[in-house]
């Protein structure tokens, strides 16, 4: 049984709904109907069947039932898919917004950074909007002055603290904002996934700090991102939403398996739509249509084996030595490797081919694997021209394998997800 005075956050039965389209839009004969259904808490009588259990009757329920406990000096990882609920929780902590039904209980003042530029004035400068938020968290001028130069440091952006931070750009907006939070008295740090916008050695500047707040500091952190190598890096304990409901709650690494599991669905035929075209916008000049795996127990292949693979595409035009890249990426995101089809292959207009290909996994660990497929041509100067991809184009699993001992001893954490070559020893003499 947790002490009072352990707990930072604690969520009760917490809900939020938010309000589709219109109020209304139907006749005033339905509008009634459901209106009545509502004050006496039965289900709406013009719902569609089948519709989706978040969504209740012209309502979106962005958190349904949400009961979570925070203890003060924990760093805690919030993972899951685009509309699993995340941002909405954030903005219930920062207490930008309410919840519908349900309690939270903050024990403590909380720094929070919600978006690029969440609580800067744009007119104001970098300085002003410094003593603007130390003043929201309660400060006086004279304790922030003492931080002052320990934030104008940090955010590397010295030159330009006495301009209006209008005229920053996203990275310099980031990298103030997150100064301030990290060094104005808070007792809570939540931070949703906005350091995506920093470089990579001001992202590991910030990782350092969140670690430090959590571990030297005392401080309890929130941490929203959907680099899984950062919520491994930063978190000891990690939740996974999905529909607006908390699905895991516990180990990070479990917590990363259940939420790539619920990104990549394991399956034997895959038929390609919008859905997973979410990078670059393809040209139509070549589409890729639909993939099987043809062998395999359920997409499960031991170490060493092969993965027979055909793939459907059509050419509206005709193209040359079109090749296919595939990008392998381990179930906590990681990139794994890329492989390349040796030769191109050959269009004519409005050509439609099945291309069989088979993939080695002699060099893969144990594991799940999300595969995005990348379909291109060479320019006679070399460079690659995109025609299509799709993301992920497959997904397999690779099963664990033991020594003669019956021990399992690859660790990924550690070695990576690809057994590389040995190193050999060619030669040793006495000195």
């Amino acid at each position: 049984m947790r002490k009072k005075e352990e707990i930072a956050i604690q969520l009760k039965g917490v809900k939020k709904r938010y309000q589709l389209g219109q109020i209304g839009g139907g006749t005033l004969q339905g509008d009634l109907q459901s209106w009545w259904a509502r004050v006496r808490g039965k289900e709406d009588p013009n719902t569609k069947i089948e519709q989706r259990q978040r969504l209740v009757g012209k309502t979106f329920m962005a958190l349904n039932g949400v009961d979570l406990t925070i203890d003060k000096g924990e760093a805690v990882g919030i993972i899951g898919g685009n509309g699993a609920g995340k941002s909405t929780m954030l903005k219930l902590l920062s207490r930008v917004t309410a919840p519908t039904e349900g309690s939270i209980e903050i024990y403590g003042r909380i720094a929070s950074m919600l978006e690029v530029g969440t609580g800067f004035n744009g007119e104001m400068t970098g300085r002003e909007n410094v003593y603007m938020n130390g003043a929201i968290l309660g400060m006086t001028k004279a304790e922030i002055d003492a931080k002052m130069d320990k934030i104008i440091e940090f955010s590397e952006v010295g030159d330009f603290i006495d301009t209006p931070v209008k005229r920053y750009s996203s990275g310099m907006y980031v990298k103030l904002a997150f100064s301030v939070a990290a060094h104005l008295d808070s007792e809570i740090m939540i931070m949703d996934e906005v350091l995506a916008v920093g470089d990579m050695a001001f992202q590991q500047k910030c990782l350092n700090k969140m670690s430090d707040a959590a571990k030297k500091e005392g401080k309890t952190v929130l941490y929203v991102s959907h680099n899984m190598n950062t919520i491994r890096q930063l978190c000891k304990r990690c939740i996974v939403l999905d529909k607006g409901k908390i699905i895991f709650d516990g180990d990070v690494s479990r917590a990363i398996e259940i939420y790539m599991g619920t990104l990549g669905k394991v399956q034997s035929h895959y038929i390609y739509t919008k859905k997973q075209r979410i990078r670059e916008k393809s040209l139509d000049k070549l589409i890729l249509q639909e993939l099987w795996m043809m062998n395999g127990n359920e997409n499960r292949f031991e170490c060493g084996s092969m993965i027979e693979l055909k793939l459907k595409c059509r050419a509206a035009e005709c193209l040359k030595n079109v090749k296919f890249r595939f990008e392998i990426q381990f179930q906590d995101g990681t990139i794994a490797g890329t492989m390349f089809t040796s030769n191109g292959v050959d269009f004519n207009n409005n050509d439609e081919k099945e291309i069989t290909l088979e993939m080695d996994t002699a060099h893969l660990t144990a594991g799940k694997y999300n595969v995005d497929i990348v379909a291109f041509v060479y320019d006679k100067f070399g460079n690659e021209g995109f025609l299509d991809g799709v993301y992920p184009g497959f997904v397999f699993e690779i099963d664990e394998k033991l020594n003669e001992h019956n021990e399992l001893v690859w660790l990924h954490q550690y070695w990576g997800h690809v057994h590389l070559h040995n190193v050999e020893i060619i030669n040793e003499r006495m000195i």
